[in-house]
């Protein structure tokens, strides 16, 4: 089991520079999705080669990130978060590079493939924040975060169309090199590394495994229209998947220190997490694919708005600006109603939008309205998803837990691709020899993305309330040792020179991120014997010595507050493990 350890304590920075720089890292990351769209049909000719072969410029993007994502998580995890963020900027940065000098179809995959490791950025970010920042702060910074894939997609497509309108193609590539670059050297100078670590080993196989698995899985998915959804490569490879994802899961269960722990992954607050995040996706994916096809389609078609490709980006980037926007609102939701209402409700904006969309085809100013309640759903919904999975595992699992989320968002925006193209494609007229997607196939895309976000608002109602959460947690006190007895202690009482003792220290928060100052602090053990007890200190602070390794409950009681039962575990040692506690604002019924 992954334990977690930390650097003596020191005071959490305000966030000032840390939220902004981590954002505009994820931003960077998610424009490598959608830099080269806007010449996407010209990839062949720009390249010598085939319709067929010029779509692995964009598949192998796809692949490396899956694969990155949970990897580059658990690394961060167990080495510095911050660290492999910077590693993961490194490589897109050398991707970009490679990709801009050359015209050849392999050396161009291969930067391209590099490009899309940097996917990892994402959950590393949330981690750094989740480690980082202040209770009060974390909330709509990490959604600001979460919300970064759809707004860095959403703002590249007008700006790489322009650029591809009126310069080389090869300088996309140059672009984003720049701005990784720039991404580097803020984060060096304003985020610092989280003393957050997982005590174990990295597992290579497991890694291995789930990377084979992963590239078995995705890669029928995105060229099953090519070679045929019944082919036998196609049907190869989804029967090989399954049989090393299956081969993969029970190593995992048996080894010590996992890539992902899956009992940890089969928690209903993760589960059914998990399995929302892929209809999001689905549902986010759809409208990149309808929209900006609808708006460039001649008007001689009857149905198509003859929009130029930077008019066509301009009209779909008010659903990366709405995501942006909706960090804030989410924050203040969430901290009145939950993670789990706040996705729901972002998912039912989706549907909205999505049904509202079918009637709103006729003209470009009704593709922003679709795209700016789009915006605001899926801003909602993807906001929701970090607080969700933190709240749902220990926080030395925070980067792999994160990074596994990403990865199923990403199996929803793979999936979405693959049905859409299919039925865009299977309802196209030929016109003059050419396939040209119909309003018929447009709104059925619409109508798959809306089933698709219905079925994840089923699978959130399963998801535990905040209340429930809570009562899950509330320890059960069979015995205890010896009476209780509070007293005071907090970092600033300990004697000058002389070390925290060993065991659990932080903060007791409100709701809201307010300390709170001589709350009832007790440590019960595995036994459900009391272990310790203590008061929190005028700052919130407390600080409480362990008597061996083991798995603890720390209740924390306070007046006009409820209680709150946090379980942590301690490797041992002379460590110490760092736990903030929130109360609810008000006592459960």
């Amino acid at each position: 089991m992954t334990r977690t350890t930390t650097e003596p304590r020191t005071r959490r920075p305000s966030g000032g520079g840390i939220v902004p720089v981590l954002a505009f890292a994820g931003i960077v990351v998610a424009v490598m999705q959608t830099l080269l769209v806007p010449v996407i049909k010209d990839l062949p000719e720009l390249l010598g080669t085939s319709p067929s072969n010029a779509t692995w410029v964009m598949t192998s993007t796809l692949l490396a990130g899956a694969v990155a994502t949970p990897i580059m998580g658990r690394l961060g995890d167990l080495y510095g978060k911050r660290r492999m963020l910077i590693a993961s900027l490194a490589v897109m940065v050398v991707g970009s590079l490679i990709a801009g000098f050359t015209s050849e179809l392999l050396v161009m995959i291969v930067g391209r493939a590099l490009q899309g490791f940097a996917m990892g950025a994402i959950p590393l970010g949330i981690g750094l924040m989740r480690d980082g920042l202040p209770r009060e702060k974390l909330g709509s910074a990490m959604a600001l975060m979460s919300s970064s894939i759809g707004v860095g997609g959403g703002l590249a497509l007008p700006v790489a169309a322009l650029v591809a309108q009126h310069a080389d193609w090869h300088a996309l590539f140059f672009g984003s090199a720049g701005l990784g670059a720039l991404s580097i050297l803020l984060t060096l100078v304003f985020v610092p590394e989280s003393p957050m670590r997982a005590v174990g080993t990295f597992d290579v196989w497991g890694a291995l495994g789930l990377s084979a698995g992963l590239v078995l899985f995705l890669l029928p998915i995105t060229k099953g229209s090519d070679w045929g959804w019944t082919s036998g490569t196609t049907l190869g490879l989804f029967g090989a998947a399954a049989v090393v994802l299956l081969l993969w899961g029970v190593m995992e269960l048996r080894v010590k220190a996992p890539l992902v722990d899956l009992r940890t992954t089969a928690r209903r607050a993760v589960l059914f997490t998990n399995l929302a995040s892929i209809m999001v996706g689905v549902a986010f994916y759809a409208v990149s694919l309808v929209l900006p096809q609808l708006l460039q389609l001649p008007t001689s078609t009857g149905y198509g708005l003859g929009q130029s490709m930077v008019v066509a980006g301009l009209c779909v980037a008010p659903l990366g600006l709405t995501m942006m926007f909706t960090a804030p609102v989410y924050a203040r939701i969430s901290a009145k109603y939950g993670p789990k209402v706040t996705l729901m409700i972002g998912m039912l904006i989706i549907a909205v939008g999505y049904g509202a969309g079918l009637g709103l085809m006729s003209a470009a100013w009704q593709t922003i309205v679709i795209a700016v309640v789009l915006g605001a759903g899926i801003g909602l919904a993807y906001s929701s998803l970090p607080a969700l999975i933190i709240g749902a595992v220990p926080a030395s699992e925070t980067g792999a837990a994160n990074g596994l989320n990403t990865l199923m968002r990403s199996i929803g925006t793979s999936v979405s691709s693959a049905v859409i193209g299919m039925v865009l494609a299977n309802t196209a007229n030929q016109v003059g020899g050419v396939a040209v997607p119909t309003m018929h196939g447009f709104r059925v895309s619409f109508l798959i993305a809306t089933g698709a976000v219905l079925l994840g608002l089923v699978f959130a109602a399963f998801l535990p309330g905040k209340r429930a959460a809570v009562n899950a947690e509330k320890p059960h006190l069979v015995a205890s040792s010896e009476d209780a007895e509070y007293v005071e202690v907090s970092p600033e009482t300990v004697p000058a020179g002389q070390a925290a003792p060993a065991g659990f220290r932080g903060r007791v928060l409100t709701a809201d991120g307010v300390p709170v100052a001589r709350a009832k602090v007790t440590l019960i053990d595995r036994r459900g014997r009391q272990a310790g007890a203590t008061l929190s200190a005028e700052g919130g602070d407390y600080v409480l010595a362990v008597p061996s390794e083991g798995a603890y409950v720390l209740a924390v009681t306070a007046g006009g507050h409820g209680p709150l039962a946090s379980g942590a575990s301690h490797p041992g040692g002379v460590r110490v493990v760092e736990v903030d506690l929130a109360l609810p604002s008000v006592v459960p019924a």
